[in-house]
């Protein structure tokens, strides 16, 4: 999976090239509220613009469930993207996404010009990866270039079912950056690596757990997912959350670390309060306490100062470290030191620092420490799956160099 063509192996000129972009942008009220998306599609358009290819960009937005709602059309993305390439994106409104008006527009096209179709997920296909919408789509193209890695872990018409239907299909420019650092990070890192896992749930990352143990040198586990790893160590959690069915799972994990050498580090203090934040970030009364001893009226929220302090010692020395999932309810500036704490220790670091997308990407954007990162992953979903060690669809569908 490591090794695929990108679009600096290939030549476009004169060519038809779709493109498989994520712009599955946040809309309110017809505007882009954040562009972030929009930005890091550049340049890959751009490149295949200078090279003389005609292309054509595809996406999804949100959920339309296989028909067409205006409120989800990419109009508005076809928009703001003609003023960032400072030239004409030419909207293709079909609701059936490949229709009169994207053949039409796409019979038009002079080299360097730039179609964008309508919301891939108004066909009810585009999710079961049926054939009949990827062959429309196939139709539209001579070159495919899949630069979606927020959708790479799903076999979808519009990145794998197309790929299989064209002679030339590679990944663009996010992807490739995607697949060189998670990809290195998990297979191929310089040492010490750390891995950091927060986040609610022990539930959604199972599979990551298990891969990077065998993977990291050392493994940190903060967040909420830390208490089932807590209580399954024997100590009293108060009204923490807890996966009690992952108990065992968890006592499972800390003996293969430790059968394999690997250090796995828990929180030795905690933040606590009576109960979670209403609304979210309101005030609110905490104190800290050691691990092992949670108040039973109380709920950890945060991890505490001295295990910060930790965490932050084991990153310091680290030559890659691979972050997902924030140490607490980080959108609370009370229970956000954590999370910072971990941030800052990242950005100071002598390290490949890779961010795997998701709350993780949003916590160190919001704190400010966003640029000081090697790399923020662009998809939550598929680099929790990449960090597992799964073969990721939308990527496996490129050539091979």
């Amino acid at each position: 999976m490591l090794n695929k063509k990108s679009i600096d192996d290939i030549n476009v000129s004169g060519k038809r090239v779709l493109v498989r972009c994520d712009f599955n942008v946040p809309l309110k009220d017809g505007k882009i509220t954040d562009e972030n998306r929009l930005v890091a599609a550049l340049p890959t358009i751009k490149k295949l613009i200078a090279d003389g290819g005609k292309v054509i960009l595809c996406s999804h937005l949100g959920k339309p469930k296989g028909e067409p709602k205006p409120e989800l059309s990419l109009a508005p993305v076809a928009k703001r993207l003609s003023e960032l390439l400072d030239k004409e994106v030419k909207f293709a409104a079909d609701p059936e996404v490949v229709g009169p008006n994207a053949k039409a527009a796409v019979a038009a096209m002079n080299d360097g010009d730039v179609v964008l179709l309508e919301n891939t997920r108004y066909r009810a296909e585009e999710t079961k990866n049926g054939e009949a919408f990827s062959k429309e789509l196939a139709s539209l193209c001579d070159v495919f270039v899949n630069d979606a890695f927020g959708t790479a872990h799903r076999a979808h018409c519009s990145n794998v079912g197309v790929a299989g239907l064209v002679d030339t299909a590679v990944v663009g420019y996010l992807n490739q950056k995607e697949i060189e650092f998670l990809g290195n990070a998990v297979n191929n890192p310089v040492r010490p690596f750390v891995a950091i896992l927060g986040g609610a749930k022990v539930a959604d990352k199972l599979n990551v757990i298990n891969n990077l143990i065998d993977k990291c040198d050392t493994l940190i586990i903060g967040g909420g997912m830390a208490y089932t790893f807590l209580k399954a160590k024997g100590y009293e959690i108060g009204k923490s959350l807890v996966d009690d069915e992952k108990i065992d799972y968890c006592k499972e994990m800390m003996a293969k670390a430790e059968k394999a050498g690997k250090k796995l580090l828990l929180p030795i203090d905690t933040t606590v309060a009576k109960d979670f934040p209403n609304p979210i970030d309101a005030e609110i009364d905490v104190e800290v306490v050691d691990s092992e001893h949670i108040p039973s009226d109380m709920e950890g929220l945060d991890i505490g100062p001295k295990t910060a302090e930790l965490f932050a010692d084991a990153v310091k020395n680290a030559k890659t470290v691979v972050w997902n999932g924030p140490m607490g309810v980080f959108e609370n500036p009370i229970l956000a030191k954590g999370t910072l704490a971990v941030a800052k220790a990242m950005a100071d670091a002598d390290a490949t620092t890779i961010i795997g997308g998701g709350d993780s990407a949003a916590a160190v954007n919001q704190l400010g420490y966003g640029d000081k990162m090697s790399h923020i992953s662009t998809g939550g979903g598929a680099s929790l799956e990449f960090l597992e060690g799964k073969e990721l669809p939308g990527i496996a569908a490129a050539n091979d160099k």
